[in-house]
């Protein structure tokens, strides 16, 4: 039955996500020897549309030590082959292997801002103009993080990796058409009472093309639009640091105020790396119908149906509001009545209660939500 799946996720990456044609070249980058299985039916589906793949494994442990070595001159070296590979190859598979959240957590913060600066031309230019996939091939500390038995998370993981995303493709439209005619936005519950708009900015649906497991629609808040405050329900990962109950209070677009459960001086730390960094850079509703709960990794929270998140950082070209910055940290609020509710308004009008979309050209991205919370 895995093998089944793994072979599914790899024949979704290169023939739904990648769309992988003849000659393509493809680079698959992963940190663990543990994805190898899922590796060798990529390599499988590549070759089979006569694609040329190439494989780069790292180790964790490994690039700890380098990151710590890092010298400005390795940041050089870096930057060369980053712009090598952008300028080599035509689709990236990126397959991360979570084994240790606090790996990276005494790095030097300059040299991962340095890191960041250098790097991100060549990764706007990667991550706009070059198709590429995010997953994480699952791990026994992801199913501790989400509360599973081992064998429990790896058939949940690869079930929520491959869900009918052409159908999620098609569900979406009506959301998108409503957020691209949207001006004002509000979102109300415990601790929250933002307003921002979205005017003019584009809206992009995520249905399985880049971040595996996927199912969101996302757009940016004009960026001096957003005032108010928001407290976050779920907790915040960042660099090997867990930031609970966050709550943000805006003036004209800026964090003016950030506080939570544990380091207010390490969260001010964050938002204090550059210009942009207390602006926001991403709104969006998250939307997989198989994702209920959080466990502490953003790829797969932010995807959590109920939920939305509002991010401190670089926004996207294809939904760019003009900031931009060396961050971009998503922040997950579940408005479902399990997690304490909340409401959003589109331009004064109620769209959603409790997690539940409430206007009949939506209601069906509830799938089966309003009995789901009952368990």
């Amino acid at each position: 039955m895995i093998n089944e799946k793994l072979k599914s996720l790899a024949d979704l990456i290169v023939g739904y996500s990648l769309k992988v044609a003849k000659d393509e070249k493809v680079l698959i980058s992963c940190q663990s020897t543990k994805s190898l299985p899922l590796v060798n039916y990529l390599i499988d589906a590549i070759c089979l549309v006569a694609g040329i793949p190439y494989v780069v494994i790292s180790d964790l442990e490994l690039n700890t030590i380098l990151l710590e070595k890092t010298t400005n001159k390795r940041i050089n070296l870096l930057t060369e082959v980053a712009k090598f590979e952008v300028d080599t190859y035509d689709s990236f598979i990126n397959i991360r292997h979570a084994l240790n959240d606090y790996e990276n957590k005494n790095i030097n913060d300059t040299i991962l801002k340095e890191m960041g600066n250098k790097l991100r031309p060549i990764m706007n230019v990667k991550i706009n103009n070059r198709k590429w996939v995010l997953l994480n091939y699952p791990s026994d500390l992801d199913a501790y993080k989400a509360k599973m038995k081992i064998k429990e998370f790896y058939y949940f993981a690869f079930e929520v990796m491959t869900v009918d995303y052409h159908q999620l493709s098609i569900d979406v439209i009506p959301l998108v058409k409503l957020m691209e005619k949207t001006d004002k936005v509000q979102i109300t519950g415990p601790g929250t009472n933002l307003t921002f708009s979205i005017k003019d900015i584009p809206v992009i649906p995520c249905v399985g093309q880049r971040n595996l497991p996927d199912g969101e629609v996302f757009t940016a808040p004009v960026k001096d639009s957003v005032n108010g405050y928001i407290t976050y329900n779920t907790p915040s990962p960042y660099r090997g640091e867990i930031f609970n109950e966050v709550k943000f209070i805006f003036k004209a677009g800026k964090i003016v105020k950030a506080q939570c459960r544990g380091s207010d001086e390490k969260l001010n730390h964050i938002l204090d790396t550059d210009l942009g960094s207390r602006y926001l850079g991403e709104f969006a509703f998250g939307l997989n119908p198989l994702i209920r709960r959080p466990m502490g990794d953003t790829l797969y929270d932010e995807k959590i149906i109920g939920s939305i998140h509002l991010t401190p950082g670089n926004s996207y070209a294809e939904a760019f509001n003009g900031n931009e910055s060396s961050i971009h940290w998503d922040m997950i609020l579940i408005q479902r009545k399990d997690y304490g509710g909340g409401n959003i308004y589109f331009d004064d009008i109620l769209i959603r209660e409790d997690g539940l979309f409430v206007i009949d050209e939506l209601k069906h991205l509830n799938y089966d939500l309003d009995s789901l919370s009952e368990n």
